[in-house]
């Protein structure tokens, strides 16, 4: 019995650590975003790029329908080949963050994750021009107070996801319906939806089904009235 107690405290202790909502020493990681007023937003955020076979296509939908949404890049990713892909993120107003392939950042010190912040948005800023701002999305959304120690040495909010709010439909394929689907029924206002543009050991993985959701979700969603938002300058103001 107490062999099962201890599994089943190392198991309740990991789950904490990557499941999509707070642990009880989680104050600062951002699920949703306050609302005030009466204008519902919802914020796009697309995880693992810059790739080079889907992100252009998605800034062409965003650039049709007018929508600003924010990108978590995997700093490996950033490249001189990738560099206009992420010049031009900024310059059509999208919200530039940092992501990471790393699943076991969670294990690292402080000054490890404060170095590795700071390191990766020099990368950008010498190849793409302009900084990322503070934001820094986990990969898969493991997280641990070292990590947020470090996160915050920085000056970094860690931005999670709402709940249901993701592009994992199970074990089924993704598809742009299925995956639309979801995220329309699940909408509210604040939420932060995560959409994988990329793939975290892929660089150029095909990520077509990500566009056809998103345009499912701006129409659908613009229908009943929202209004899309992107996270560097929503988290500043608050």
């Amino acid at each position: 019995m107490p062999v099962v107690i201890l599994v089943g405290v190392v198991a309740i202790g990991i789950l904490a650590h990557i499941a999509p909502f707070r642990f009880v020493l989680d104050k600062s990681t951002v699920w949703r975003m306050p609302q005030a007023g009466v204008e519902k937003t919802i914020y796009l955020t697309f995880d693992d790029g810059p790739n080079p076979t889907a992100t252009p296509k998605l800034l062409d939908l965003l650039k049709e329908k007018n929508v600003r949404a924010t990108f978590f890049l995997i700093d490996d990713y950033v490249t001189g080949e990738t560099a206009p892909i992420v010049r031009r993120i900024f310059a059509e107003g999208h919200s530039v963050g940092q992501h990471t392939g790393q699943r076991w950042l969670l294990l690292r010190s402080p000054s490890y994750i404060d170095t590795m912040l700071t390191a990766a948005a020099d990368k950008v800023e010498r190849l793409a021009g302009r900084r990322p701002c503070k934001l820094f999305r986990p990969h898969a959304g493991w997280r641990s107070v070292p990590m947020m120690r470090g996160a915050s040495r920085s000056g970094y909010k860690i931005i999670g996801w709402s709940w249901m709010s993701w592009d994992w439909v199970g074990f089924r394929e993704r598809t742009g319906p299925r995956v639309a689907k979801q995220l329309v029924k699940h909408a509210k206002p604040g939420n932060i939806v995560v959409i994988h543009d990329g793939h975290h050991s892929n660089p150029q993985a095909n990520r077509l089904y990500a566009i056809d959701a998103t345009r499912r979700v701006i129409d659908e969603l613009g229908a009943q009235g929202y209004v899309f938002g992107a996270l560097c300058s929503a988290t500043q103001a608050q």
